[in-house]
């Protein structure tokens, strides 16, 4: 009799027969031995068949079987330290489940990427994506451990809204049945100060949308935010929640993700810095000291180009100069106070020095960029009401908002983290749009 497993329990029953359902992924072999590498969503395991240990017809059932084809395999599992999840299987039966119609598209030889995407449905199936999603699960599952461990509970904010939360022209319109016009949300954020000040302490955590005609690597159309609100709380606060939030991330990747890190490569001694914490503080005045000295120096990351200028007080950082700014330390590092000219409306002044908002990004190290942006948010009613006013948006459109000061309100705080970012740098991919199942981009909408 044989048991049940899946692939990714295979270990658990060395020495046993079982019986696993599986798709084969590539196969090879010659005279009386054939090589099958099958998957089963779980993992990966490589089944032998040897012609003296099974009848003609499975035998010869094993050379023709195809890429992709759905099986039922029964055989040992025998324990081997070389093999992905140290076991093989000593194949005994199989029986095939299906017949392939036509061939398999993506087949064991290099193909390009605008391929690969193209057939993006089924290269989920393959080694690489099935490894950044298990990686990108294993992250999604981390933030709610996370936040319901620091007593916060999840607040759903709504994808449709009436105006721009930071201001922008960046957003996709929508016809209201030709009466009125919404918009695909940009942020979570403002519904999520409602959250908070009835909750005390709040996370979003949903698709995003900014419609923004970039192709670099960092950009995407449609993307996943996770944005917690915290009533009381204040900017220093913030950026401690901001440290201890992503080295939990990553400290949970590297318990739970060890194979898939392997099967992508990824340097895990990259990641040290980032699962112990500690990350610095720097002013956004003091980074451009930074950037200005490794500019001078000609001490550049290999991806900033050699004619890249500093950054003059009062202008943003663009992506050399957090490249830049990510070369200079071996963790995440937090840049604070940035020209409150530069920023969203809603971001509290400094009541040291008003030219500066109480704000801050996080910027991931190897070049990844901006993972989380944050600040204290304004609680006085009649400075917010005049920020509003000064950025030329429609008041009407912020009643809602602005009520929220009207009565209780209190210095506030949180942070918005874009998920696929944070995944791109902890699996060290080259490109957001592996980052997530099926990337929506100015270039991409299918499949």
């Amino acid at each position: 009799m044989s048991v049940h497993s899946s692939i990714h329990d295979l270990a658990q029953h060395v020495g046993q027969t079982v019986t696993v359902h599986a798709w084969l992924q590539d196969k090879s072999g010659k005279g009386k031995i054939q090589f099958l590498k099958l998957r089963d969503g779980s993992g990966f395991v490589q089944a032998t068949v040897f012609k003296t240990d099974v009848s003609e017809e499975v035998f010869e059932q094993a050379k023709r079987l195809t890429q992709e084809q759905a099986v039922t395999v029964t055989g040992e599992v025998r324990a081997d330290e070389r093999a992905p999840g140290g076991v093989e299987l000593s194949l005994r039966a199989l029986t095939v489940i299906s017949e392939n119609h036509g061939e398999y598209p993506i087949t064991p030889k290099e193909h390009g990427i605008e391929f690969l995407m193209d057939h993006r449905h089924v290269w989920l199936r393959h080694r690489r994506p099935w490894a950044i999603m298990r990686v990108r699960d294993s992250v999604q599952r981390a933030v709610v451990d996370f936040f319901h461990g620091e007593g916060f509970i999840r607040f759903d904010a709504p994808f449709f809204t009436p105006n721009a939360a930071e201001g922008t022209t960046e957003l996709f319109e929508i016809d209201l049945f030709g009466e009125d016009k919404a918009y695909l949300s940009q942020t979570g954020q403002l519904h999520a100060e409602a959250g908070a000040f009835a909750f005390g302490k709040v996370y979003t955590f949903g698709p995003t949308f900014r419609a923004e005609k970039s192709k670099t690597r960092r950009h995407l159309l449609e993307f996943w935010m996770i944005e917690p609100e915290v009533v009381p709380s204040n900017h220093t606060e913030n950026m401690a929640l901001q440290e201890r939030f992503v080295s939990f991330l990553v400290r949970r990747v590297l318990d739970e993700c060890q194979e898939e890190l392997k099967i992508l490569g990824r340097d895990q001694s990259k990641l040290a810095g980032a699962a112990e914490g500690n990350y610095p503080r720097v002013t956004y005045t003091d980074a451009l000291d930074i950037i200005r000295q490794h500019i001078e120096d000609r001490d550049l990351p290999a991806n900033v180009q050699e004619d890249v200028q500093p950054v003059e007080w009062g202008d943003d950082l663009g992506a050399p100069h957090e490249t830049i700014l990510g070369h200079h330390f071996d963790r995440p590092v937090i840049i604070e106070r940035y020209p409150a000219a530069i920023k969203a409306f809603y971001m509290q002044p400094d009541p040291q020095d008003p030219r500066v908002a109480l704000c801050d990004d996080m910027i991931a190290p190897e070049g990844y960029g901006e993972i989380i942006g944050g600040s204290e948010r304004i609680h006085d009613y009649d400075l917010l009401k005049s920020r509003i006013e000064h950025e030329g948006l429609p008041l009407d459109a912020f009643e809602w908002y602005l009520d929220l000061r009207k009565t209780g309100s209190m210095p506030h705080a949180g942070f918005g983290m874009g998920l696929e970012r944070v995944i791109a740098w902890i699996t060290g991919i080259d490109h957001i749009r592996e980052a997530i199942p099926f990337p929506r981009m100015l270039t991409r909408m299918r499949p």
